[in-house]
């Protein structure tokens, strides 16, 4: 056999070898680390559709939880633009209470879809 043909196939082998051991070396390795975390902003608005200002927020992971105000995952207040961000948290369903002087959101849309993971989930709450 040529001796340029034989060292062409070996070199093919060598590079097909290196190709499946990278394969399975990676195979085996942990899911590399999301991007970003799980975010949830929640917009605040009025009966006529003005953005609240310093309406107070509180998520929930459970119904119970929600019904007594108890254990809250997290809380916080909206801007001057009626915007809180939830930062970091999982990416659960949640029950969301948003309260300011008289006005509140019991009795409509109080528990939000399942957040995406890794995304900046976005909600509107109506508060009246």
């Amino acid at each position: 056999m040529n001796y340029d043909l034989r060292f062409m196939i070996t070199r093919m082998k060598t590079i097909f070898l290196t190709i499946l051991f990278a394969s399975v070396c990676l195979s085996f390795t942990d899911k590399p680390d999301q991007l970003f975390n799980t975010s949830l902003t929640v917009t605040v608005r009025d009966e006529l559709g003005n953005t609240v200002e310093g309406a107070s927020i509180q998520i929930y992971e459970t119904e119970e939880n929600y019904t007594q105000e108890k254990n809250a995952v997290a809380e916080g207040s909206t801007d001057a633009k009626g915007v809180f961000r939830f930062k970091k948290i999982k990416a659960v369903a949640y029950f969301v209470s948003v309260k300011k002087g008289d006005k509140d959101n019991s009795g409509g849309g109080e528990k939000i879809g399942k957040l995406e993971e890794g995304k900046f989930n976005k909600v509107t709450i109506v508060i009246q």
